[in-house]
């Protein structure tokens, strides 16, 4: 993800309270948890998209970013010219995957506490067809070294 994002989401999340989530069960009703994530997630999305749609590499732009009940949903669209979309499905998808759960699990590490899910879709820019989506929530990042 691009850097700038990364620095407005985290500073979106600082803003909403994110870093002061309360994440003991003991604190708080499972109940009210889920509905302070779903409005901190809702209320990041709004904020996050205003600086859409944002290349962010030769191939990539981010075009949507939405709120999914306690999931963060990030849409971006993938123009690899004479790429195929069965081609992008094979040849990117777990390279992609990989590269960007580590980083998510580094930076995000207060969502992932927190339970909250962030999902990266992407589609394809000439054909608009969905070539893969992967989420990021607590239990993946835990299993990451």
């Amino acid at each position: 993800m691009n850097k700038k994002l990364i620095i407005l989401f985290i500073g979106v999340m600082s803003l909403f309270g994110a870093n002061n989530l309360p994440i003991k069960q003991q604190d708080v009703s499972p109940q009210q948890l889920q509905k302070q994530n779903r409005q901190i997630v809702k209320l990041a999305a709004q904020e996050l998209s205003k600086q859409l749609p944002q290349k962010v590499d030769k191939y990539t732009t981010i075009v949507d970013i939405k709120s999914k009940d306690t999931s963060l949903v990030y849409v971006f669209e993938i123009n690899a010219g004479a790429k195929s979309d069965e081609a992008i499905k094979k040849e990117d998808h777990t390279r992609m995957q990989q590269v960007i759960t580590k980083g998510v699990c580094r930076s995000s590490k207060r969502f992932m506490d927190a339970k909250i899910t962030i999902v990266y879709q992407y589609i394809s820019a000439i054909s608009k067809k969905n070539l893969f989506s992967f989420k990021i929530d607590q239990n993946i990042c835990s299993k990451i070294k």
